[in-house]
């Protein structure tokens, strides 16, 4: 199966999910399947985390001080 099959079967299935279940549901499932996703990612070396203690020190940083 193409990227496209597997864009439009989980759209089909998001869109299913919400006829059947709730909203609150739904997103539920799709934040499950991201975390997965980013997990397996990180456990096959795909993903680098690395660079997010930059990215909060960035972040931290910006805040205004009183």
């Amino acid at each position: 199966m193409s990227r496209r099959q597997y864009g439009f079967l989980v759209g089909f299935l998001i869109a299913w999910l919400l006829w059947a279940a709730s909203l609150w549901v739904t997103l539920g499932a799709i934040l499950l399947g991201l975390l997965g996703y980013a997990i397996a990612r990180v456990i096959e070396g795909d993903l680098d985390l690395s660079g997010l203690g930059d990215l909060a020190d960035r972040i931290g940083n910006t805040r205004r001080k009183p």
